[in-house]
């Protein structure tokens, strides 16, 4: 049974011979599928993955966690190598979105060019994720994720419209979730919904009773004392065992929760790798 591999294409963190970049992309290799999980924000998917040896033209699916400039820069260089890739988003990805407040808010959107690609996809190539979905025994993406903590909010000032006059909930916000010999491993882009929610949610859904590992964004730029106090105790409770915070967790947040998580928590950057053993075989095998 082959591993379950996952590896930082895109960070805003590069290992030495890497592009960093403001942006956040996952590959994963596992029962026979090769996932990539966002694509970054402009220049670094191509070049990073050629650096790591990743074959861009062999990926089967592409995952989109939610439809912001700094995940989605790379889709119409993944549609183009990878012919028959199956694309996995919800459809609030393509709404106009704008960050920030008293009238500088700046456009964070899907560019234009990922928007066409994917417009250029037959029906079948594009799933659209409107609940949860099983790509193998191991594999299974979110749907939308219920948001019941009340100290999980999106992580910043997030809007339909340029005047700031209606806030973006970030519906699209999705994550995948693996089987491994470990335990589940929970990637995420930048966890809009909240980590705990996410995590919370996946449990549900799976029936497992704890998370081994998560990686990605946990979006706590911006988080208030009191959130990363919840946060922490949160993680405890679900048991994670390892954090590889990436892209926008923050340097402040990533510190604080070293200090107060059981887990082992690590600075995700472009080149860093992890790989587990699966709990079932692979589908088919």
């Amino acid at each position: 049974m082959s591993q379950a591999r996952f590896t930082v294409v895109v960070d805003n963190h590069a290992a030495r011979g890497l592009t960093a970049e403001h942006g956040f992309a996952l590959w994963l290799e596992y029962d026979g599928r090769i996932i990539m999980f966002d694509t970054g924000n402009k220049e670094a998917l191509l070049p990073n993955s050629q650096a790591l040896g990743l074959d861009l033209s062999k990926v089967s699916d592409l995952v989109i966690s939610h439809g912001h400039y700094d995940h989605t820069g790379g889709i119409d260089v993944v549609i183009e190598q990878a012919r028959g890739v199956q694309v996995y988003l919800h459809q609030a990805a393509f709404q106009p979105r704008y960050v920030g407040a008293n009238g500088s808010a700046e456009p964070v959107r899907m560019p234009g060019k990922s928007t066409q690609a994917l417009g250029h996809l037959k029906d079948e190539a594009l799933h659209w994720m409107t609940h949860d979905k099983l790509l193998s025994k191991n594999i299974g993406i979110t749907g939308p994720i219920s948001r019941r903590n009340e100290f999980e909010d999106t992580g910043g000032a997030f809007y339909y419209d340029q005047e700031g006059k209606r806030p973006d909930p970030i519906d699209d916000d999705i994550a995948i979730w693996l089987r491994t010999s470990e335990g589940l491993v929970v990637c995420v882009g930048c966890s809009h919904a909240g980590i705990v929610n996410t995590l919370q949610a996946i449990l549900e859904s799976t029936g497992q009773r704890s998370v081994h590992t998560v990686i990605g964004g946990l979006h706590l730029l911006n988080a208030s004392p009191e959130r990363l106090e919840q946060t922490a105790k949160q993680l405890n409770a679900l048991g994670v065992r390892k954090l590889v915070a990436c892209h926008c967790t923050g340097d402040d947040a990533r510190t604080y929760l070293k200090k107060h998580l059981d887990a082992e928590v690590i600075k995700g950057y472009a080149g860093f790798s992890l790989a587990y053993h699966p709990v079932f075989a692979p589908d088919g095998a």
